[in-house]
């Protein structure tokens, strides 16, 4: 906006001073606004406008009605703004640009000179029309803002269409009147302006993802995905972008087209572990264990904080051998122990947890009460209920500790008669 106004006060006065035209002792209020609002001084900049004398054969309705919209935009009256506005268009639209105020017509002394200035009226008079329709189109431009503030989404895009080429000249102008369509409810419409500027802007990124995002919201997901395609096509980009169109479709629940968009994505990307782990999370809510582990471990390979995750869904999965392989590799010897742990423990071999006792004392991470209740119980499987229990009572999770005490009745139990243990 400091821009517009600096442009503003060149329009207004290309030699800035407190005398204006003819007169030593008048003051130009109009450039004193322009500048008070460039400065910020808002306050005296509306003072000055109240006194510039619209009755004078100086006064110059486009720009005075140009600054008070500016100066009404700036103080966020934007009611006041768009009037302002429409007035400065009405008034540049029968403002004469082919004599600049203040200029006085020479006096030529031979026929010649008035011969030269009819030849060069054709070309004065195509100038003046140039600069009428280029600040006419620069008031549209403001004055379609301005509606914007207010909401007035139709009258948002009456505006950017009577701005001619500047309505057109850039991506965002075509996404805002795409916006504006979407917000009175006409999707159609916001569609077609959204396609009329991927044809002029085939490579921006903008219109190619609110194509998508609107396709989602209208929960038409076979389009969004076919939209997304060309998106990857055209525009492409990184990775992260891709991402988050997946991300849009899984957030509405639509699982198999994210797959299908991230399979998609996994080919172009197939290093990028994010893309395989946010797979192997679609193919985990469709119970595929088998297939989240053999993703969580390709994505290991490029990362090395996704072996955990796939230790464990090879563990869940039943592959605990594999398991153990890939547990090997984990240089997290805390979390390295929890892991083999677990997987011991799935594969009944409880003598090979207690085996890892000093190593859970070593680590110290028998203050975890999982860890001390797993040692426990693979004490207790193995019938050494001495050790068992005193691990038991060790336990103060409440949790943890009702199931300490089911196991030390069966102990009890087991003493008492050796055939219940059997």
């Amino acid at each position: 906006m400091k821009k517009i106004i600096y442009i503003l006060c060149v329009l207004i006065t290309l030699n800035i001073s407190l005398i204006a035209k003819s007169d030593e002792s008048e003051i130009d209020h109009l450039a004193l606004a322009t500048l008070m609002i460039y400065d910020a001084k808002y306050d005296k900049a509306k003072n000055e406008l109240s006194l510039v004398d619209k009755t004078k054969p100086s006064y110059d309705a486009s720009k005075y009605y140009t600054v008070d919209g500016v100066l009404n935009s700036k103080t966020k009256n934007h009611s006041e703004a768009v009037k302002s506005f429409i007035k400065a268009i009405e008034a540049t639209k029968i403002k004469d640009f082919t004599k600049p105020k203040g200029s006085k017509r020479e006096k030529y002394l031979f026929s010649i000179a008035s011969s030269q200035e009819e030849e060069k009226k054709p070309e004065l008079e195509l100038e003046a029309k140039k600069i009428k329709e280029e600040k006419i189109s620069k008031l549209y431009m403001y004055l379609s803002q301005e509606y914007y503030k207010l909401k007035d989404y139709k009258n948002t895009v009456i505006s950017l269409d009577n701005a001619g080429e500047s309505g057109r000249s850039k991506p965002l102008l075509y996404t805002l009147r795409a916006e504006c369509y979407w917000k009175l409810k006409e999707h159609s419409s916001a569609f077609s302006s959204l396609n009329s500027g991927i044809k002029l802007f085939p490579k921006d990124a903008t219109l190619q993802k609110q194509k998508f995002y609107y396709f989602a919201d209208l929960k038409l997901y076979k389009a969004a995905i076919d939209s997304a395609r060309v998106y990857i096509t055209n525009v492409g980009g990184g990775v992260d972008e891709y991402i988050a169109l997946a991300q849009m479709l899984i957030a509405a629940n639509q699982t198999d087209e994210a797959i299908t968009l991230l399979e998609e994505i996994k080919l172009k990307f197939d290093k990028e572990p994010k893309v395989g782990v946010l797979l192997a999370h679609m193919y985990l809510k469709k119970e595929m264990k088998h297939t989240t582990a053999y993703l969580f471990e390709r994505s290991s390979y490029y990362d090395k904080k996704y072996l955990k995750d796939a230790v464990e869904m090879h563990r869940r999965s039943g592959n605990n051998q594999h398991a153990l392989y890939l547990n090997a590799q984990n240089i997290d010897k805390s979390e390295k122990l929890k892991q083999k742990i677990a997987i011991y423990i799935d594969s009944l071999e409880f003598r090979k947890v207690i085996g890892l006792k000093k190593a859970l004392n070593r680590y110290g991470m028998l203050d975890d009460d999982n860890l001390r209740y797993a040692l426990a119980y693979s004490y207790y499987m193995s019938g050494d209920y001495i050790n068992a229990e005193v691990h038991l009572k060790k336990i103060s999770d409440n949790e943890l500790f009702n199931k300490a005490t089911v196991i030390r009745k069966n102990i009890e139990k087991c003493r008492n008669n050796t055939m219940e243990c059997m």
